[in-house]
């Protein structure tokens, strides 16, 4: 999905919450840290790019008060993380006198350690999204929550590398799994969708899921 505006979101605090297509706050909200996350792997390796590392965490504050409201657990996730890549760049490409580096690793540890008890909370929040409707709805909801859960898990993680295998996890009995461009949902009663987030011009995002032939 292309990035978003961030006036956009605004308009989204009432619309989606009431809307009955196929736009959605979950959905939103996911496409919102993705996009949020391409865009700092983008001006990663900058020092210089820190205005832009600024931008992409305030559009993504406006995402989240469109989608789950002012929560000032998010926003300070959101926070520490910009300010952790901060750190990381400058210890990175900058020669620091060696009692600074240290200062700077002792910060990283407690930042670590204050994102940890934060996204407990923020999961809590964001389990509050709907999970609704019959069918193909609830599979999309469901698609939805999980990989929210999922990109939370892994958002500003000590170690940013996937592993080899699938990141997964169940909601109800639905196992979501994290295939990178596209995940899979399997139902409780064996039917697995191929499911993706797709973008709508000027109203947010969605999540499309359809059935694979068994």
């Amino acid at each position: 999905m292309t990035k978003m505006k961030p006036m956009l979101f605004l308009l989204l605090i009432g619309a989606v919450g009431c809307s009955t297509g196929t736009h959605t706050r979950g959905a939103t909200l996911l496409s919102g840290m993705q996009v949020y996350e391409g865009e700092m792997q983008r001006v990663a390796n900058s020092p210089q790019r820190w205005p832009e590392r600024q931008q992409a965490g305030g559009s993504l504050k406006t995402v989240i008060t469109a989608t789950v409201g002012g929560s000032k657990e998010f926003y300070r996730l959101v926070d520490l993380d910009v300010r952790k890549r901060e750190f990381m760049i400058t210890m990175r490409e900058m020669s620091l006198p060696p009692d600074r580096l240290q200062e700077m690793k002792d910060e990283l540890v407690k930042m670590n350690a204050e994102v940890a008890t934060l996204k407990p909370i923020i999961r809590a929040q964001i389990a509050t999204l709907p999970v609704q409707g019959d069918g193909q709805q609830r599979v999309e909801s469901v698609a939805t929550l999980g990989l929210l859960t999922l990109m939370l898990d892994s958002f500003s993680a000590t170690s940013g590398a996937r592993g080899l295998e699938a990141p997964s996890t169940q909601i109800d009995q639905y196992v979501v799994t994290d295939l990178g461009s596209f995940a899979t949902v399997r139902a409780p009663d064996g039917q697995t969708h191929r499911c993706s987030v797709f973008g709508i011009a000027d109203e947010g995002a969605g999540m499309k899921c359809e059935p694979l032939v068994r």
